[in-house]
Protein backbone atom coordinates (compact mmCIF):
# COMPACT_ATOMS: atom_id res chain seq x y z
CA UNK A 1 0.00 0.00 0.00
CA UNK A 2 2.98 2.44 1.12
CA UNK A 3 6.66 1.92 -0.03
CA UNK A 4 9.15 4.35 1.24
CA UNK A 5 12.76 4.63 -0.54
CA UNK A 6 15.58 6.59 0.92
CA UNK A 7 14.09 9.67 1.90
CA UNK A 8 15.87 12.10 3.72
CA UNK A 9 14.15 15.44 4.75
CA UNK A 10 15.58 18.59 6.10
CA UNK A 11 14.37 20.98 8.87
CA UNK A 12 16.45 23.77 7.55
CA UNK A 13 19.37 22.91 7.06
CA UNK A 14 19.12 20.34 9.70
CA UNK A 15 19.09 17.05 8.44
CA UNK A 16 16.12 14.54 10.36
CA UNK A 17 15.78 11.89 7.72
CA UNK A 18 18.78 9.59 6.49
CA UNK A 19 17.92 7.31 4.08
CA UNK A 20 14.77 6.07 5.30
CA UNK A 21 13.03 3.25 3.69
CA UNK A 22 10.00 0.84 4.68
CA UNK A 23 7.30 -0.74 3.35
CA UNK A 24 3.35 -0.96 4.89
CA UNK A 25 1.17 -3.53 3.49
CA UNK A 26 -2.73 -3.21 3.34
CA UNK A 27 -4.42 -4.48 6.45
CA UNK A 28 -1.42 -4.05 8.71
CA UNK A 29 -0.52 -1.89 11.79
CA UNK A 30 2.85 -1.33 11.54
CA UNK A 31 4.68 0.66 14.66
CA UNK A 32 7.18 3.01 14.32
CA UNK A 33 9.46 2.94 17.37
CA UNK A 34 12.00 5.61 18.40
CA UNK A 35 13.20 8.19 21.20
CA UNK A 36 11.77 11.39 21.12
CA UNK A 37 13.87 13.74 18.46
CA UNK A 38 14.61 10.26 16.27
CA UNK A 39 12.59 11.68 13.73
CA UNK A 40 9.04 9.96 13.78
CA UNK A 41 6.66 12.64 13.47
CA UNK A 42 8.98 14.40 10.18
CA UNK A 43 7.96 10.87 8.29
CA UNK A 44 4.84 11.36 9.43
CA UNK A 45 4.83 14.95 7.69
CA UNK A 46 6.63 13.98 4.96
CA UNK A 47 4.32 11.32 4.05
CA UNK A 48 1.67 13.94 4.18
CA UNK A 49 3.22 16.44 2.03
CA UNK A 50 3.24 19.04 5.26
CA UNK A 51 7.45 18.63 4.86
CA UNK A 52 8.84 17.80 1.14
CA UNK A 53 11.77 15.35 1.15
CA UNK A 54 15.09 16.70 -0.29
CA UNK A 55 15.10 13.12 -1.82
CA UNK A 56 13.89 9.77 -2.36
CA UNK A 57 10.46 8.37 -3.56
CA UNK A 58 6.97 7.80 -1.96
CA UNK A 59 4.60 5.52 -3.70
CA UNK A 60 0.57 4.90 -2.17
CA UNK A 61 -1.38 2.81 -3.95
CA UNK A 62 1.49 2.92 -6.87
CA UNK A 63 0.78 6.22 -7.40
CA UNK A 64 3.84 8.46 -6.55
CA UNK A 65 3.10 11.11 -4.10
CA UNK A 66 6.17 12.90 -2.75
CA UNK A 67 5.43 15.97 -5.00
CA UNK A 68 1.43 16.48 -4.37
CA UNK A 69 0.01 18.75 -1.96
CA UNK A 70 -1.30 17.68 1.66
CA UNK A 71 -4.69 18.58 0.36
CA UNK A 72 -4.26 16.26 -2.81
CA UNK A 73 -2.82 12.92 -0.70
CA UNK A 74 -5.67 13.29 1.80
CA UNK A 75 -8.00 12.79 -0.94
CA UNK A 76 -6.06 9.85 -2.26
CA UNK A 77 -6.86 8.20 1.45
CA UNK A 78 -4.45 9.11 3.90
CA UNK A 79 -5.26 10.52 6.61
CA UNK A 80 -2.93 11.83 9.39
CA UNK A 81 -3.97 12.18 13.06
CA UNK A 82 -1.22 14.62 14.75
CA UNK A 83 0.58 14.53 18.06
CA UNK A 84 -1.32 16.74 20.28
CA UNK A 85 -4.45 16.37 18.06
CA UNK A 86 -4.55 20.17 16.83
CA UNK A 87 -8.34 20.59 17.13
CA UNK A 88 -10.59 23.45 16.34
CA UNK A 89 -10.68 24.50 19.93
CA UNK A 90 -13.92 26.91 19.47
CA UNK A 91 -15.77 24.93 17.15
CA UNK A 92 -18.30 22.16 18.27
CA UNK A 93 -17.60 18.56 18.38
CA UNK A 94 -19.55 17.90 15.44
CA UNK A 95 -18.13 20.89 13.49
CA UNK A 96 -14.98 18.87 14.18
CA UNK A 97 -15.92 15.67 13.26
CA UNK A 98 -17.24 17.46 9.74
CA UNK A 99 -14.32 19.20 8.98
CA UNK A 100 -12.65 15.86 9.28
CA UNK A 101 -14.49 14.47 5.80
CA UNK A 102 -12.66 16.74 3.66
CA UNK A 103 -12.34 14.27 1.12
CA UNK A 104 -15.17 14.86 -1.80
CA UNK A 105 -16.16 10.97 -1.64
CA UNK A 106 -15.95 11.33 2.33
CA UNK A 107 -18.17 14.58 2.40
CA UNK A 108 -20.76 12.60 0.36
CA UNK A 109 -21.39 9.99 3.06
CA UNK A 110 -20.84 12.42 6.10
CA UNK A 111 -23.98 11.06 7.75
CA UNK A 112 -23.20 7.65 7.59
CA UNK A 113 -19.96 7.96 8.85
CA UNK A 114 -20.64 10.63 11.55
CA UNK A 115 -22.97 7.91 12.95
CA UNK A 116 -20.22 5.35 12.65
CA UNK A 117 -17.87 7.11 14.45
CA UNK A 118 -20.66 8.38 17.47
CA UNK A 119 -20.77 4.16 17.80
CA UNK A 120 -17.32 3.51 18.28
CA UNK A 121 -16.71 6.91 20.55
CA UNK A 122 -20.50 7.14 22.38
CA UNK A 123 -19.08 10.20 24.58
CA UNK A 124 -18.48 12.39 21.38
CA UNK A 125 -22.52 11.67 20.80
CA UNK A 126 -23.34 13.43 23.78
CA UNK A 127 -21.56 16.18 23.39
CA UNK A 128 -21.86 16.35 19.99
CA UNK A 129 -22.81 20.75 20.48
CA UNK A 130 -20.16 21.03 23.12
CA UNK A 131 -17.28 23.05 21.89
CA UNK A 132 -14.11 21.01 21.54
CA UNK A 133 -11.78 22.94 23.97
CA UNK A 134 -14.13 21.97 26.89
CA UNK A 135 -13.97 18.07 26.24
CA UNK A 136 -11.60 16.34 28.52
CA UNK A 137 -7.96 15.09 27.49
CA UNK A 138 -9.68 11.91 26.66
CA UNK A 139 -12.54 13.31 25.00
CA UNK A 140 -10.40 15.53 23.03
CA UNK A 141 -7.97 12.19 21.81
CA UNK A 142 -11.53 10.41 20.81
CA UNK A 143 -12.33 13.84 18.33
CA UNK A 144 -9.03 13.73 16.66
CA UNK A 145 -9.43 10.14 16.28
CA UNK A 146 -13.01 10.34 15.13
CA UNK A 147 -12.00 13.32 12.85
CA UNK A 148 -9.42 10.91 11.10
CA UNK A 149 -11.77 8.18 10.75
CA UNK A 150 -14.57 10.91 8.74
CA UNK A 151 -12.57 11.05 5.90
CA UNK A 152 -12.65 7.35 5.44
CA UNK A 153 -9.28 7.17 5.08
CA UNK A 154 -7.84 3.89 3.40
CA UNK A 155 -4.07 4.19 5.46
CA UNK A 156 -4.21 6.11 9.03
CA UNK A 157 -1.22 7.75 10.91
CA UNK A 158 -1.42 8.35 14.67
CA UNK A 159 1.05 9.97 15.91
CA UNK A 160 1.39 9.42 19.98
CA UNK A 161 -2.74 9.18 20.67
CA UNK A 162 -1.64 8.06 24.55
CA UNK A 163 -0.07 11.14 25.45
CA UNK A 164 -1.08 13.02 28.60
CA UNK A 165 -3.75 9.97 29.26
CA UNK A 166 -4.67 7.99 32.31
CA UNK A 167 -3.75 4.49 32.09
CA UNK A 168 -7.20 3.04 31.71
CA UNK A 169 -7.82 5.63 28.93
CA UNK A 170 -4.80 4.17 27.09
CA UNK A 171 -5.82 0.68 27.14
CA UNK A 172 -9.39 2.19 25.15
CA UNK A 173 -7.19 3.83 22.43
CA UNK A 174 -5.43 0.52 21.45
CA UNK A 175 -8.73 -1.05 21.37
CA UNK A 176 -9.65 1.74 18.99
CA UNK A 177 -6.44 1.31 17.10
CA UNK A 178 -7.40 -2.35 16.61
CA UNK A 179 -10.77 -1.65 15.54
CA UNK A 180 -9.34 0.57 12.26
CA UNK A 181 -7.82 -2.55 10.92
CA UNK A 182 -10.99 -4.62 11.70
CA UNK A 183 -12.85 -1.85 9.61
CA UNK A 184 -10.18 -2.55 6.83
CA UNK A 185 -7.88 0.98 7.11
CA UNK A 186 -4.29 0.25 7.50
CA UNK A 187 -2.39 2.10 10.10
CA UNK A 188 0.58 3.45 11.03
CA UNK A 189 1.28 4.07 14.41
CA UNK A 190 3.71 6.66 16.63
CA UNK A 191 3.28 5.74 20.50
CA UNK A 192 5.86 6.21 23.21
CA UNK A 193 4.56 2.62 25.06
CA UNK A 194 6.89 0.57 23.21
CA UNK A 195 5.06 -2.47 25.12
CA UNK A 196 1.22 -2.08 24.11
CA UNK A 197 1.76 -0.92 20.39
CA UNK A 198 4.20 -4.02 20.10
CA UNK A 199 1.52 -6.34 21.01
CA UNK A 200 -1.12 -4.96 18.86
CA UNK A 201 1.10 -3.85 15.36
CA UNK A 202 2.05 -6.72 13.14
CA UNK A 203 5.41 -5.23 12.22
CA UNK A 204 7.75 -2.47 13.23
CA UNK A 205 10.29 -0.37 12.45
CA UNK A 206 12.75 1.33 14.91
CA UNK A 207 13.88 4.87 14.21
CA UNK A 208 17.13 6.53 16.06
CA UNK A 209 18.79 9.20 15.05
CA UNK A 210 16.69 9.56 11.73
CA UNK A 211 17.89 6.20 10.25
CA UNK A 212 15.83 2.70 9.95
CA UNK A 213 18.24 0.69 12.53
CA UNK A 214 15.77 -2.20 12.88
CA UNK A 215 12.97 -4.08 11.87
CA UNK A 216 10.90 -7.37 12.21
CA UNK A 217 7.91 -9.06 13.15
CA UNK A 218 6.68 -7.33 16.84
CA UNK A 219 6.54 -10.43 18.42
CA UNK A 220 10.34 -10.96 17.60
CA UNK A 221 10.94 -7.19 18.25
CA UNK A 222 9.34 -7.63 22.06
CA UNK A 223 12.41 -10.65 22.19
CA UNK A 224 15.13 -8.45 21.07
CA UNK A 225 17.71 -7.26 24.16
CA UNK A 226 18.34 -3.90 22.35
CA UNK A 227 14.58 -3.17 22.36
CA UNK A 228 13.80 -4.54 25.96
CA UNK A 229 16.83 -2.25 27.33
CA UNK A 230 16.10 0.95 25.24
CA UNK A 231 12.76 1.03 25.12
CA UNK A 232 11.00 -1.39 27.55
CA UNK A 233 12.96 -0.82 30.55
CA UNK A 234 13.79 -4.47 31.02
Amino acid sequence: MLEISNINAYHGRVQALWDVSLRIEEAEIIALVGANGAGKTTLLNTISGLLRPASGRIRFLGERIDGLTPHAIAELGIAHIPEGRRLFPIMSVRENLEMGAYPNEAWKKKEKTLEHVFAVFPQLKERAGQLARTLSGGEQQMLAMGRGMMSRPKLCMIDEPSSGLAPKLVLEVFKVVKSLREQGITVLLIEQNVQHTLQIADRAYVLENGRIVSEGKSSELLKDDHIKKAYLGL
